[in-house]
């Protein structure tokens, strides 16, 4: 799988060393730039660039197959605004820079961590959020989507204790979906369980 990953120009390897540098990567590095932490097979971030095409996407995931994945369905949709990168994202200041710019973070069904020892390794934990604001720039948008009711709710604590200010929540995304939804395979999968998708949007306090 790596080596597949590493043959493609869509995959960008030893991430710290572009740390302040990754809008280089792209046609446009003027262009904003979205983040996606756990991008997972990629059926998200491909969907995101084709309908953006304007806007430049970082795709960020630990597990070199499901990466190898990713790289194929965003061939497959023929885009050329996607990077993905292979990384901790507990260590993500080591990468990012304030330099990068990210206009935009999405962070969509991370694992809720249930165990209380565990939250700290939550992707909206507090001390993520921290580190996220060190790379945002002014305004920069967070969105999150998940199906855990726990985690909703430790969310909503942690981005209004973190600098960011809540524009949308909703306990129920498809009793009034967004125009710019875009569907993850988690989340047709939780749908198809009679789960409930939670969302919330936030922007970075400037």
């Amino acid at each position: 799988m790596r080596e597949e990953l590493e043959a493609s120009p869509l995959f960008v390897t030893e991430p710290p060393e572009h740390r302040g540098a990754w809008r280089s990567f792209f046609d446009n590095p003027d262009a904003p730039l979205y983040l996606e932490l756990g991008c997972g097979k990629g059926g998200f971030i491909s969907e995101a660039a084709l309908r953006s095409p304007e806007v430049n996407f970082l795709g960020i995931d630990m597990t070199d197959v499901v990466l190898a994945r990713a790289r194929r369905r965003i061939d497959a949709a023929g885009v050329g605004n996607v990077r993905i990168t292979a990384w901790d994202i507990e260590r993500i200041r080591d990468m990012l820079a304030p330099e990068d710019r990210i206009d935009r973070i999405y962070i969509n069904f991370c694992n809720p961590w249930p165990r209380r020892r565990h939250h700290k390794k939550r992707l909206v934990h507090s001390r993520r959020l921290e580190d996220y604001q060190t790379f945002v720039t002014p305004g920069a948008e967070l969105r999150f989507k998940t199906d855990d009711d726990e985690l909703y709710e430790a969310a909503l604590s942690y981005i209004q204790e973190s600098g960011f200010r809540i524009t949308a929540q909703t306990e129920d995304l498809y009793g009034s979906l967004p125009e710019d939804n875009i569907r993850t395979e988690h989340e047709a999968m939780y749908l198809e369980a009679g789960k409930t998708i939670k969302e919330i949007r936030a922007v970075f306090r400037d």
